[in-house]
């Protein structure tokens, strides 16, 4: 006899303990994700510094962070996070939730960082994952090559290197950054 193995929701996953460790949800399944490596952290805070300047200096109706996670599919229930994202303030509830998931809520932009160890096969199905929930840019930067590719709700993918410009539509009009700024290290 087979026993069905329990899924768990997005409930299950806040009242997990502590243990010091990173999970995901995936259609009710824990996933443990790595520990960032030293070069995945530099890449991260390098990005979401040059967007969140961008943000604050346009005064652009944005919240971002970094781990910013999103409840995107109920029943089985999905949690995912994306190494740093922006939402419209708009779509976020005022006052937000101090604690827990809100579902529905999408970033506009989504960065995902792809280090030595990890798999170039799930870095493209984690961007298909954020195109497919609704997300209108996501960015996966390569920190062994060097290169960022720009992957567009309109189906287009660009990629970047060293010496191309980072722009951020359709997201973020006007913003433009050298590859080569993100990746000093």
């Amino acid at each position: 006899m087979t026993t069905a193995k329990k899924l768990l929701t997005a409930e299950d996953l806040l009242a997990l303990p502590d243990d010091g460790k990173w999970y995901e949800l995936v259609r009710g399944e824990l996933v443990e994700m790595p520990t960032p490596s030293f070069l995945h952290v530099i890449v991260t805070g390098r990005i979401g510094y040059f967007i969140t300047h961008f943000v604050e200096e346009h005064n652009l109706p944005f919240v971002y962070g970094p781990e910013a996670s999103a409840y995107m599919e109920r029943d089985p229930d999905t949690v995912r996070a994306a190494d740093y994202a922006i939402f419209a303030r708009d779509r976020i509830p005022n006052p937000p939730p101090e604690r827990g998931y809100i579902f529905g809520l999408i970033p506009d932009l989504a960065v995902e960082v792809v280090s030595p160890g990890n798999s170039v096969a799930e870095a493209q199905r984690r961007a298909q994952m954020w195109l497919d929930a609704g997300v209108r840019l996501v960015l996966v930067a390569y920190v062994s090559s060097r290169e960022i590719v720009a992957h567009r709700d309109d189906g287009t993918a660009q990629r970047l290197g060293l010496g191309d410009t980072l722009t951020g539509e359709p997201v973020l009009p006007g913003f433009a950054c050298p590859v080569a700024d993100i990746f000093t290290y």
